[in-house]
């Protein structure tokens, strides 16, 4: 009898490394564009533009979708709690630590329930749902596209409960990724893990290593994504404030 390929896939599959290393050249990118636009170098507006609406909105579906298959595949042989804390309290730390800088950088546009808040939030949800068949995933993935047109207690729009991520009105925030819909890529994610996990044997992408300079690099950025995350806008406003200034 062969073995389950969840028993057969490698403990670390770079090809998903390297995909969180392209979502986060597109998260640079717009982020990039953005800060142009905010420190006026350029007046494209990156925030309504359809082209970089469209970067953004992908980017943080990337993110959310690959975070699901990340539970699913680190979840095979049962939650290691101590891991599962550790990232959770370092994803949600670096969540709190983005709210509390932008609460004093720009209050009016704070970030309270960002794309890290959401991964954080939705990890802890997929602990369980993660248990589902992988069907069940995708249409609970369709009820979390479809849950913004319908009817929704008015109680969450209250500004003292916006950072639950559950609020339908419009809030200007630098970076809102509410539960609905963005619940769905991550449920997505999970079913594209329960997929994976129950194919008679592991596809050859899990199994390719990444080799020669460009592959590796991008496999390393994709382990670091939350380092990457915390100091590619430090390092941006490090090059563009002082050519701001020289600039006049």
């Amino acid at each position: 009898m062969s073995q389950p390929a969840s028993a057969r896939l490698p403990a670390r599959i770079d090809a998903i490394d390297v995909a969180r290393a392209v979502a986060l050249g597109m998260m640079a990118v717009y982020h990039f564009g953005f800060d142009l636009l905010i420190l006026g170098f350029w007046s494209i507006d990156v925030t309504s533009q359809p082209g970089w609406v469209a970067l953004a909105r992908a980017t943080a579906a990337s993110f959310l979708f690959l975070a699901g298959v990340g539970i699913v595949l680190a979840t095979r042989e049962g939650v290691r709690w101590g891991a599962f804390l550790r990232r959770l309290g370092m994803v949600g730390g670096a969540a709190a630590l983005i709210s509390a800088i932008t609460w004093f950088a720009i209050p009016d546009a704070w970030i309270f329930h960002g794309i890290l808040h959401m991964i954080a939030l939705g990890s802890v949800l997929a602990l369980g749902l993660r248990l589902l068949p992988w069907y069940a995933l995708v249409t609970l993935a369709v009820f979390a596209m479809a849950a913004p047109s319908f009817a929704w207690p008015r109680v969450f729009d209250h500004p003292g409960l916006w950072f639950l991520g559950l609020a339908r009105v419009d809030i200007f925030s630098n970076d809102f990724v509410p539960v609905f819909p963005w619940m769905a890529p991550m449920l997505l994610g999970l079913a594209a893990g329960k997929v994976l996990g129950a194919l008679p044997a592991a596809p050859g992408w899990t199994l390719w290593r990444a080799e020669g300079r460009v592959p590796r690099a991008a496999a390393f950025l994709g382990r670091h994504s939350l380092a990457v995350y915390l100091v590619h806008q430090p390092i941006f406003f490090a090059v563009l404030l002082p050519l701001r200034w020289w600039l006049g």
